[in-house]
């Protein structure tokens, strides 16, 4: 890879570590989309040995680059998305991708496909963990950053993306009880 397309790509990745989600950190600070992704790819490293039959090493990549239509759009948080934002992030990323080396293009147009088509289980996995990911984030956050429609989404948000996988329905259910817990500590 040319220096140059090295730095363009990386130029406009770095845009994630500007632009913020909706969450907040545990120390009450927005989280950026860069932030996301890097945990997210952190949790499929970690969950390797459950997967044994998974090729964890594309989820990684599914992991880090899933976002970056981001770097055009910023993030709208999933209850405020439309079709059409999405269609204009799914675009503008596509149109982005047309520009890298050949080789790059290549790999990244495959790995988006994947993740779009959603039928193979590293396409599964990765979906499942970018909803967990937002999930324990927001239970890390003070409930007081909460919006009201997100205590009921923090218990419905990504439960049809674990059924494919008894381990990933186990942790929602897990992560549910915490959020169970942190909702009533806050009535308290």
């Amino acid at each position: 890879m040319q220096y140059s397309d090295f730095l363009s790509i990386l130029s406009v990745a770095e845009k994630l570590k500007c632009n913020t989600r909706h969450s907040d950190t545990s120390n009450g600070r927005r989280e950026s989309v860069a932030e996301h992704s890097w945990r997210l790819a952190l949790m499929a490293m970690l969950l390797a040995d459950e997967f044994p039959d998974t090729d964890m090493n594309k989820v990684i990549q599914m992991c880090l680059i899933h976002d970056l239509g981001e770097a055009f759009t910023g993030d709208i948080a999933t209850f405020d998305k439309m079709d059409a934002d999405a269609k204009k992030e799914d675009m503008v990323y596509a149109d982005w991708v047309e520009t890298f080396p050949e080789i790059q293009k290549k790999q990244f147009r495959g790995l988006l496909a994947e993740m779009s088509a959603l039928q193979t289980k590293e396409a599964k996995l990765y979906k499942a963990l970018d909803k967990m990911e937002a999930v324990i984030q927001h239970n890390e956050a003070d409930i007081s950053s909460w919006l009201p429609l997100e205590y009921e989404l923090q218990l419905t948000y990504g439960a049809e993306e674990v059924q494919f996988s008894e381990y990933m329905k186990g942790l929602k259910a897990h992560i549910d009880a915490w959020t169970k817990e942190k909702i009533e500590r806050e009535k308290k």
